[in-house]
């Protein structure tokens, strides 16, 4: 008796299921729609291969600590911003103030 019972509980889930599914393919589509598929064109502003996407995507930087710290920046360091970060870059490498000391960190 009880598996009867779940098994038309099975069943009529799996009708139900189907049935919004059918409902979801072949209903009318809704009033106001002006896009039936989505329409992505490379070359507009928020597709991921337009010069405004890559730009986007390069000039978002990270900035990692290392466990390098000194005492005072090298001589010939520069201040820069980073991502709003203020960091000092010394050649090749940047040093971001941490405590009374400078941290070395790296920019990807």
């Amino acid at each position: 008796m009880k598996m009867r019972k779940l098994n038309e509980k099975m069943l009529s889930v799996a009708i139900a299921g189907l049935a919004m599914i059918a409902a979801d393919t072949f209903g009318p589509k809704p009033f106001g729609s002006f896009v039936s598929e989505a329409q992505a064109v490379v070359g507009r502003p928020l597709t991921p291969a337009s010069v405004a996407g890559v730009a986007r995507r390069t000039t978002r930087r990270v900035i990692r600590r290392s466990t390098v710290y000194v005492a005072t920046l090298p001589a010939g360091c520069v201040s820069t911003s980073v991502n709003g970060v203020v960091v000092w870059r010394c050649g090749g490498v940047y040093y971001q103030p941490y405590g009374g000391r400078y941290v070395v960190v790296y920019i990807d």
